[in-house]
């Protein structure tokens, strides 16, 4: 008896349509979230959401394949019954927002590569940045989430800050991670960690000390993360030292020589940024020549709010996260 030959795909052929049928998951992936952010029923969240927009960005092109140009270029219009904040944010959407518009010293800019959106908070005045912690810190309570630092301080812009025990992913920052100072007192913490501090001139310190140490050298106000990105006008962070060097959203903070703050956030896990590396982050402060600078909490925790509103989106896109300490900027008395 004759067998037949079994016909089946050369491994090439096999290959090339496992490519493609994960590229049409992805980009239905990708479309899928893009319906859910901007046409779920949330309407509220969509018109604030595409006022954000920066035109020609990936974002706005999801944007406008789910809306159609006309409906989105009718939430884009602006709202003559708005009120002051709404207003503010709409001027966010644009890739630089003038320096200093109304005297305070504090501005943001929008900025973006081809895998991430981000925003840099630029604060002249060093003595406006300070650290705020969880009031019932180690209670076991949740802490409070960055709107309520914000509100509870009177602050006029915040980003979170250090880390915290987050087994699961299910943390309410009760717990700091690491080195915790405020007003001069060790709060927790005392082995050698990498810390962002503050001291009494106002000048920013990133470096890994114990507890003791950072207040030995005056630091005031300390927060624990890493990894450090530049001490001293160096590039301090080695590639490949970690296993955390991934696309994701990020939070950092920096100074120049001058003294001004430089306060980063960069969105990720998401249609329209997907987040940094490390090497990214250091580029970008270099960029603004910062002679000191590392890394906060970031991932699900990076957040920031200017003027009482969000600047852009938690990756939950509706919440942020409970946090046992921030970087909060004060507002004129």
């Amino acid at each position: 008896m004759t067998k037949k030959k079994r016909i089946g795909l050369s491994p090439l052929l096999t290959l090339v349509l496992c490519l493609l049928t994960a590229a049409a998951g992805g980009a239905y992936t990708v479309l899928s979230l893009a319906e859910e952010k901007y046409g779920g029923d949330h309407s509220a969240y969509t018109k604030q959401a595409v006022r954000e927009l920066s035109s020609g960005s990936m974002e706005y092109k999801l944007a406008e394949k789910v809306l159609g140009a006309e409906q989105l270029a009718a939430l884009r219009a602006p709202d003559q019954t708005a009120d002051a904040n709404e207003a503010l944010l709409s001027e966010l959407s644009e890739e630089e927002i003038d320096p200093d518009t109304n005297g305070d010293g504090v501005y943001i800019e929008h900025i973006y590569s081809a895998t991430y959106e981000g925003y840099m908070m630029v604060v002249k005045d060093p003595k406006k940045v300070f650290v705020a912690i969880n009031p019932d810190m180690g209670s076991g309570r949740a802490a409070p989430e960055l709107e309520d630092y914000v509100e509870m301080h009177k602050a006029l812009a915040g980003i979170n800050g250090g880390g915290f025990e987050d087994a699961g992913g299910t943390g309410n920052g009760s717990i700091p991670a690491g080195i915790t100072i405020i007003n001069g007192r060790l709060i927790s913490g005392g082995s050698p960690q990498p810390i962002l501090g503050i001291t009494k001139d106002h000048k920013l310190v990133t470096l890994t000390t114990t507890g003791q140490g950072a207040l030995d050298m005056g630091v005031v106000e300390a927060v624990t993360f890493g990894p450090t990105f530049i001490t001293n006008g160096k590039v301090t962070y080695v590639p490949g030292t970690d296993n955390l060097n991934n696309l994701n959203p990020r939070t950092a903070v920096g100074q120049t020589k001058d003294g001004t703050f430089l306060l980063l956030v960069i969105d990720g896990r998401g249609p329209s940024s997907f987040g940094a590396k490390y090497e990214d982050v250091v580029k970008i402060f270099q960029d603004y020549e910062a002679v000191m600078a590392g890394n906060l909490d970031g991932g699900n925790s990076s957040v920031m709010i200017y003027n009482g509103r969000y600047v852009h989106y938690p990756v939950s896109m509706y919440d942020s996260r409970n946090l046992p300490s921030v970087l909060l900027v004060r507002g004129d008395e």
